[in-house]
């Protein structure tokens, strides 16, 4: 009988891994689309619009199927859904965007990797977990990390436009770790797919209404590519790693399911490279290694 459940458990820990990793592919091509599309003339917030139009019908329907058949959600829930929906997919989103205007697509994926170790830094802050030495060494790796990774971006770049962009991503990051702190609760609550479906659907309407205030209904009307690459980001950088993401969390919690996704700042700097003509450099490779390896002292069991 232990046996049986020990194999269970590995089975079920393997197939969040491969999740996380399916997840961190498709998050790791968001900013190469959005670089991509940015010398159209496109701004974030259309573009982000666009995005969360493009994902709308999918999260729509799987909301409306797995709201049939789940529990009745009370006020509560529906307020913790709102606010985890618009720090993960509109706070987070908006903000990277934002930030993608001024750096690199590198420097972007490592910055907004910091969210495991945010992740980790909310759970003994605000949730009482126990904080290792292991951990530590992690977050002094993966800021070193981030600082070599600066390094390079300001040898291309000019400097004020890399620390507004920066701080933006940073912000991002945060974003994103209190989504994710907060969902691994909601997810045992309500399902994983119902989740990820409702909260997707809270922050497409939030970033709906944020267009819909801040641009005319004309902005919608982009050169042909943006709307390719709107619905490239839809599919492969919104619908299949947020379901990915969020079914991993289900079979390995929000801190491990986030820290495995280790590979998505070198598949960035990889994309950047070879799509973007952006340079690499010692720096950058030093500090994703940092990165990376913080990020694997991190998740060892």
């Amino acid at each position: 009988m232990t046996l049986k459940k020990s194999n269970a458990w590995q089975n079920s820990s393997a197939t969040g891994a491969a999740l996380a990793l399916l997840a961190a592919l498709g998050f790791s091509m968001k900013a190469i689309f959005v670089k991509l599309a940015y010398p159209y003339g496109v701004d974030a917030v259309t573009l982000l619009a666009l995005r969360m139009g493009f994902a709308l019908p999918v999260f729509l329907w799987v909301g409306l199927a797995e709201q049939r058949s789940g529990a009745q959600l009370s006020h509560q829930d529906w307020g913790r859904l709102f606010l985890l929906g618009c720090c993960g997919y509109y706070g987070a989103s908006i903000l990277d965007f934002w930030g993608l205007q001024y750096i690199s697509a590198g420097l972007e994926r490592l910055i907004l990797f910091t969210y495991p170790t945010l992740t980790i830094l909310i759970g003994i802050f605000f949730q009482g977990k126990p904080f290792t030495r292991r951990e530590a060494i992690a977050i002094v790796f993966c800021y070193c990390g981030i600082g070599f990774a600066f390094m390079h971006d300001l040898d291309f770049g000019d400097a004020r436009n890399v620390w507004l962009g920066g701080a933006l991503v940073f912000g991002s990051s945060v974003s994103y770790a209190i989504y994710l702190s907060g969902s691994a609760p909601m997810i045992t609550r309500i399902g994983a797919m119902r989740f990820a479906a409702i909260a997707t659907l809270m922050s497409s309407a939030v970033t709906l209404v944020h267009f819909a205030l801040s641009h005319p209904l004309s902005a919608f009307i982009q050169p042909l590519p943006v709307y390719g690459w709107g619905l490239a980001m839809a599919l492969f950088a919104t619908i299949i790693p947020v379901f990915a993401q969020t079914a991993a969390i289900k079979r390995l919690g929000a801190g491990h399911a986030s820290l495995i996704t280790m590979i998505g700042p070198l598949l960035t700097i990889g994309f950047g490279w070879w799509l973007l003509d952006e340079q690499i450099s010692f720096a950058q490779v030093a500090g994703a290694g940092l990165v990376v390896g913080g990020i694997l002292i991190a998740s060892r069991r």
